[in-house]
């Protein structure tokens, strides 16, 4: 097995169906910052001391793989590929608001790094926010078509900044404020 096609030499890279696009397409662009937003993902979950934020943090990153094929999938595949929606939602909803009583919300913006989980939990928030922009423009171009997309993506990177709080908690650290 060859770990390199070759095929992508020359700028382009294939759908999840017929045809190539650029490799700048906004759909193959809308497709790396779901990357990045895995990855940063993986990242937090490595590092995280709350028993239930590693559970969530998989299941997300396996939402966004679903995800993911449904943006990489011509229109003519899109149906086959579609796996998130209303329910998908509702669980990420679900996880804040059982989240949400073991924590206290800050009453101003918070300045990341005090912890490790936590400051890579801020980074994925910032990532999927890149990557919700993103996807809204493919929505808005009508070149991908469900838009529970955009509200996964808006509710996960509210879910990061929940996770960041519990992780800064469960380390025994105080929040570090943006105001003094």
């Amino acid at each position: 097995m060859n770990f390199y096609t070759g095929t992508g030499d020359n700028g382009t890279t294939g759908l999840l169906g017929e045809g190539r696009v650029s490799k700048t397409h906004a759909r193959i662009e809308a497709l790396g910052a779901l990357d990045e937003s895995t990855a940063a993902l993986g990242l937090a979950r490595a590092q995280t001391h709350d028993p239930r934020s590693g559970k969530i943090l998989l299941e997300a990153q396996r939402d966004l793989y679903k995800l993911m094929a449904e943006v990489a999938a011509t229109p003519e595949q899109a149906d086959r590929f579609h796996a998130i929606d209303a329910g998908r939602v509702a669980w990420v909803e679900s996880q804040i608001d059982a989240l949400s009583p073991t924590i206290s919300m800050p009453r101003e913006f918070i300045i990341p790094g005090d912890t490790l989980a936590g400051a890579a939990l801020s980074l994925a928030r910032a990532v999927i926010r890149r990557a919700e922009r993103r996807v809204v423009e493919l929505v808005n171009a009508k070149e991908v078509s469900n838009p529970e997309l955009n509200c996964y993506l808006n509710r996960l990177s509210s879910l990061c900044f929940v996770l960041e709080l519990v992780e800064n908690a469960a380390a025994g650290k105080a929040t570090t404020l943006a105001k003094e």
